[in-house]
């Protein structure tokens, strides 16, 4: 799959670069918002190859790519540009209502800080592994330091949000993480540790320790994006350089100080106090809810909602029950249903995605087993809910805590040992019940097992015989490994020649349906009437002309005939820029046709076969 031309891809079916307000991604799924939501065709991103599902939650355009996100995301980030100080021409930002906003704002906020917390409670993870079987001592230096690694993403924690949440408010994020160093200065621990009385301008100022914290700093860029726009109307343009930051870091840090950050304490204690309350009361109650309703929380954009809590018990209890026990649950289950359904599927392709996906699941990334199979399937998510919600029970009567911030999978399961022996003897309880409940349901239940992919008439026709590609140019054949991008060259899209065009003109090289096109009109996907899955693509690196020399009124969905024209592009302009014109023509699933064979290099005319075709499988004599 390549995941580069997935993400060009995308953008040309989110209405373009400048189109795009916001761009993030997290283990799975890319995380988008839009200047003009009605430019963005949803239905056609969700059918492009590589695309598990698209959800549209929290404020937030979701696109399920799966645990090869990153690559599709530094596609993008780089067609695009910087989006830091990019003002939205979106004229609300207040759609979906108040609840869809703050979800919108804890999810933007925390999706890129989560590599950072994340490594570092897996160091957290290691360091109770090395404790445990005495490889390290507790009171050694090293330990120390590593603890010390482990602890900085926590301690800074404010300042790491304060970036998100600046690319969230539209305002400027160094700023906002100057502002979170405010909060954080030694000076203002010496003074807490003190305990005398401390008033700005005659005003009292309550000393609190914003380590960790979550609230405070969130609530302060908010309001400072509006000290922004402030400053920037009253600074005089020959001095705003200078005068903009002063008024922005002179007003938004005095505030912070004396009235958002002990507000945002305030409410970080009073929502602590409350869950604190809860599991007094009904220790399971908690576990059991995000057990079994993790999946629901997913696919409507709220599974973020609890993390402001889980983060803050971490940062100052050292452990947190509120995400970490139910969330083990609710994972493993997801994972179990699907490998139920990989064993019980008698869909080739439907097996092969559950084997992936489940195994996926099991480690703690559900995304690509909710979205591709259990959601599908229905009774599958009912089972792993069940499952979840029953371990998730356990979980909290046995007083299960996580002590890291990891996704919760069998790969973080040393995140759950501490100083309680038997907590990670509860976790492993927790994975198996989950396991065990699931499975039997989901095989109890069972599901609607998708109907194989017939052959078409056409390919069965023409599957013991051999077929012909035809030149869709006329120049120089050339051999794929001559291309100068690796991408061709190595095959990684599939086998197949080059041309070195002698004139501006593509025509179709078969009969079939176009299903790939895009704004830059440099290359076309045709899925023909015999099976063939083919892929022109003029050039090398044209996609950066965006268009500019080629012509064309072809669409996706067209249907043509060997030897209609697709596109018209000036051979002589685009080699004047600098462009490589050889063209790629690769049969994109080759695995389909064992007995694949090219022509030699050489000249070429329009209409000549270029490429043979045979996916007979040979009888044992």
């Amino acid at each position: 799959m390549d995941y580069k031309q997935l993400g060009l891809e995308i953008l040309a079916r989110v209405g373009g670069k400048g189109n795009v307000s916001k761009l993030t991604h997290c283990a799975t799924r890319l995380r988008m918002e839009f200047n003009d939501d009605s430019l963005v065709e949803a239905k056609a991103i969700e059918g492009l190859p590589g695309v598990i599902s698209v959800v549209e939650r929290g404020g937030q355009f979701q696109i399920v790519v799966g645990n090869n996100v990153q690559q599709t995301f530094r596609t993008l980030q780089k067609e695009i540009g910087a989006l830091e100080g990019r003002q939205s021409d979106k004229k609300s930002q207040a759609r979906g209502g108040v609840v869809s906003q703050i979800i919108s704002v804890i999810s933007t906020t925390f999706t890129p800080v989560i590599p950072a917390i994340t490594g570092a409670g897996m160091i957290k993870a290691l360091l109770a592994i090395l404790k445990l079987t005495g490889t390290i001592d507790a009171a050694s230096p090293t330990y120390h330091l590593l603890d010390t690694i482990a602890d900085a993403a926590f301690f800074f924690l404010p300042v790491l949000l304060a970036y998100g949440a600046a690319i969230k408010f539209e305002c400027n994020p160094i700023l906002a993480m100057t502002i979170a160093g405010v909060l954080l200065h030694p000076n203002l621990a010496q003074m807490l540790a003190a305990g005398a009385p401390i008033d700005f301008i005659g005003i009292p100022v309550r000393m609190a320790d914003y380590a960790g914290s979550v609230l405070p700093i969130i609530f302060t860029v908010w309001l400072m994006s509006y000290i922004e726009r402030f400053a920037e109307k009253v600074s005089p343009t020959m001095i705003k350089f200078f005068t903009k930051p002063m008024i922005i870091l002179l007003v938004t840090a005095p505030l912070a100080l004396v009235v958002v950050g002990p507000f945002g304490i305030f409410l970080n204690d009073l929502v602590a106090a409350g869950a604190a309350i809860v599991d007094g009361k009904a220790s399971w109650l908690i576990p059991m809810l995000m057990g079994g309703l993790q999946p629901f929380l997913v696919i409507t954009g709220t599974a973020w909602a609890m993390t402001p809590i889980a983060t803050g018990q971490l940062s100052k209890n050292g452990f947190e029950m509120i995400n970490g026990p139910g969330m083990l649950a609710s994972n493993i289950a997801q994972g179990a249903a699907t490998l139920c359904v990989a064993f019980r599927t008698k869909n080739k392709n439907l097996r092969q995605l559950a084997s992936s996906a489940g195994f996926t699941a099991l480690l703690g990334i559900t995304e690509p087993s909710l979205y591709g199979v259990t959601l599908k399937l229905r009774r599958p998510l009912i089972a792993a809910m069940i499952g979840g919600g029953c371990a998730g029970v356990y979980a909290g009567l046995s007083g299960l805590v996580r002590y890291a911030f990891v996704s919760p999978g069998l790969a973080a399961l040393p995140a759950f040992i501490g100083e309680n022996p038997m907590n990670i003897v509860h976790a492993l309880v927790t994975c198996a019940i989950a396991i065990v409940v699931t499975f039997a349901l989901t095989w109890i239940l069972g599901f609607e097992d998708p109907v194989e992919e017939q052959e078409t008439a056409v390919t069965a026709s023409h599957r013991d015989a051999e077929q012909q590609i035809f030149s869709p140019l006329s120049g120089q054949l050339v051999a794929l490994d001559q291309v100068n991008d690796d991408v061709f060259s190595q095959g990684l899209l599939g086998q197949g020649v080059a041309i070195r065009p002698q004139e501006g003109l593509l025509r179709a090289p078969l009969d079939g349906e176009v299903v790939t096109f895009l704004p830059s009109m440099h290359a076309v996907g045709i899925k023909g009437d015999n099976g063939v899955e083919l892929l022109v693509h003029i050039g090398i690196d044209t996609v950066n002309l965006a268009g500019q020399h080629f012509s064309s009124n072809l669409k996706i969905g067209d249907r043509v005939k060997m030897g209609d024209e697709l596109v018209r592009f000036d051979l002589a302009a685009i080699a004047a820029l600098g462009y490589d014109l050889t063209t790629p023509v690769l049969v994109v699933n080759s695995e389909d046709f064992p007995q694949l064979s090219c022509r030699q290099p050489g000249r070429i005319g329009f209409g000549e076969p270029i490429i043979s075709l045979n996916n007979a499988q040979q009888e044992p004599a």
